[in-house]
């Protein structure tokens, strides 16, 4: 499965989950987007179930020399979460990535002050979260989204994403009550080979996106 862009694979998306939300299986849904590229989609699937709309900063820490290879992730003002196994492999400490850890937690602040400013985040507890991205490559971001998420104790912890690595998509399944994964093609390589437009998102886009969802949308309704 192929997608136009971030919008239809988002489109596709929350068509699944209304689905699941016609069952009652969806209860109180905030939709938290993983920025920059989930965002366009996360839209999509919160116009869908009529849900709320935020961003969760969360950046890849890279393998040095590789940085688009994440090896772990940091989020919020949790302790950086690291692919151990990786880590071991690859003759890495988390001392020797202690620079890179900085670097990204201080790129976090910048996008979640310009995406968020003075709001504060969206109360998740006893609700059903739906975290989107615009695939799922080694699952290092998602992980650590996921497990910061669950110490808000949300009722329900979805995964959603259009496109992912088999692998990863399943071994998300031990941090998430449920995955949605609409397409675990096996020769998956990477997400951006699975849309026919995957221009980078840019922030003013996302500070965009987000504008727009909380003026269209009915704060009653959430």
């Amino acid at each position: 499965m192929r997608f136009h862009n971030r919008r239809t694979a988002g489109q596709e998306l929350g068509l699944r989950l209304v689905e699941w939300a016609s069952d009652g299986e969806l209860f109180r849904p905030v939709v938290l987007a993983l920025p920059r590229g989930g965002v366009p989609v996360a839209a999509e699937v919160a116009r869908a179930l009529g849900a709320p709309l935020d961003v969760l900063v969360v950046r890849k820490i890279g393998l040095p020399g590789r940085p688009e290879t994440g090896i772990g992730a940091v989020v919020g003002d949790d302790p950086p979460l690291f692919d151990e196994r990786a880590l071991a492999m690859l003759g890495l400490t988390e001392d020797r990535l202690a620079p890179d850890v900085a670097r990204e937690r201080k790129e976090l602040g910048r996008r979640a002050l310009l995406y968020r400013g003075d709001r504060s985040t969206p109360g998740v507890g006893g609700r059903t979260v739906v975290l989107v991205d615009d695939g799922l490559a080694t699952g290092a971001t998602a992980r650590a989204a996921l497990r910061h998420l669950r110490r808000l104790d949300p009722a329900r912890l979805i995964l959603a994403v259009p496109v992912g690595a088999p692998e990863a998509a399943a071994e998300m399944r031990a941090e998430a009550d449920d995955v949605v994964c609409l397409s675990r093609p096996p020769d998956f390589c990477a997400v951006g080979l699975w849309y026919d437009d995957f221009e980078q998102v840019s922030d003013d886009e996302v500070v965009e996106i987000l504008s727009t969802h909380r003026v269209t949308s009915s704060p009653g309704t959430y």
